[in-house]
């Protein structure tokens, strides 16, 4: 029986331990980053960003997918080589991020539901054509004493499973994006209670729109205490916790898992999958990896700092936290090979 070319791309960008490099953040995003670093954000200086991270020499040992957004798709490299192009070249797949953000739900006091269905065909027809080969929408939950309420949940598991289809249409990957935000002093008990209900609703979306599972990854935020609860749960429970949902949710079908870093610090969203990967190895029905923005780039941002000639110390940043991810992935990720990198 043949592979279908959409469930090949869903296990390339997975295969081997290799992961996901989000570098989807829309122009107020990166704006935000660039601040941070004291440079102005510019269509040339992110360009030129975007274009320091995707010529990483040896990146695709570790990465087997990047996530573009819609001006960086278009956007071209200093020698005039398309990003999609580059990407394709050495032997990263493309993708475009495809939503336009999280909206406020209407009756639904502080509560979002994202935004994006409309012209999505025709988007992801010329995405296709400018070589995309998967997508990515991202729809956010709020935990709080009155949410989530069913209708944020509803509404968000109905345009996730919407946009899903669309993709499959147009031959994109969907990569399907529920995001439990650890903002809040909820639990961890509770982000568990709620996180379950959020998926077991996604799928069941999913199916009531003929979504083809085979033909899509899944996004998941893990298990994780709210931000500001006194009591932070510990890397072994987290990991616990998070496989428990996803097989209780997520069907075998999915080729895929590839979960966000929602906020946790580099060095702890690779604690997290390493975790998951050592305990559960050869026992879940997909592989469990990563698609991370912030937990892979904010060391090469800080070493960049704007500059060309901060280029080659940027990439080394980038590519180590490739590797430890990579590594977490096969649940061979150790502490001190940070220290390590850090005395190289």
């Amino acid at each position: 029986m043949s592979t279908h070319p959409m469930e090949a791309t869903a296990r390339a960008i997975v295969a081997s331990g290799k992961g996901i490099l989000a570098a989807d953040e829309s122009t107020g995003t990166i704006a935000k980053r660039f601040s941070a670093i004291q440079v102005e954000s510019t269509e040339e200086s992110r360009r030129a960003y975007r274009d320091m991270l995707f010529t990483t020499k040896g990146l695709s040992q570790h990465i087997g997918g990047v996530i573009l957004y819609d001006e960086t798709l278009r956007q071209k490299s200093a020698d005039g080589t398309p990003f999609g192009e580059l990407l394709a070249k050495r032997g990263i797949l493309p993708g475009i991020k495809v939503d336009t953000g999280a909206k406020d739900l209407a009756l639904c006091t502080g509560e979002k539901v994202t935004e994006g269905l409309d012209n999505l065909a025709k988007r992801c027809a010329e995405y296709v054509k400018m070589g995309a080969k998967f997508a990515k929408w991202r729809a956010v939950i709020t935990i709080g004493p009155d949410a989530p309420s069913s209708t944020c949940i509803a509404a968000n598991a109905h345009a996730l499973a919407r946009y899903a289809a669309i993709c499959q249409a147009a031959g994109l990957v969907p990569i399907v994006e529920p995001e439990v935000l650890m903002d809040g002093d909820h639990t961890i008990e509770r982000c568990e209670q709620v996180t379950e209900g959020t998926y077991n609703a996604v799928y069941e979306a999913l199916y009531l729109n003929r979504v083809t599972l085979e033909h899509s990854l899944l996004k998941p935020s893990m298990v994780v205490s709210g931000k500001n609860c006194p009591k932070q749960a510990g890397v072994e429970e987290v990991a616990e916790r998070t496989v428990r949902v996803l097989r209780r949710t997520v069907p075998a079908a999915v080729p895929g898992i590839v979960f966000l870093s929602g906020g946790q610090s580099d060095e702890l969203a690779t604690e997290h999958l390493n975790a998951m990967n050592r305990k559960y190895a050869g026992e879940l029905a997909w592989p469990l990896s990563f698609s991370y923005g912030r937990a892979l780039q904010q060391p090469a941002l800080k070493a960049w700092k704007g500059s060309a000639a901060n280029a080659a110390s940027a990439q080394a940043a980038l590519l180590h936290r490739a590797h430890m991810n990579h590594l977490a992935c096969l649940g061979q990720y150790k502490a001190e090979l940070e220290k390590k990198a850090l005395a190289a």
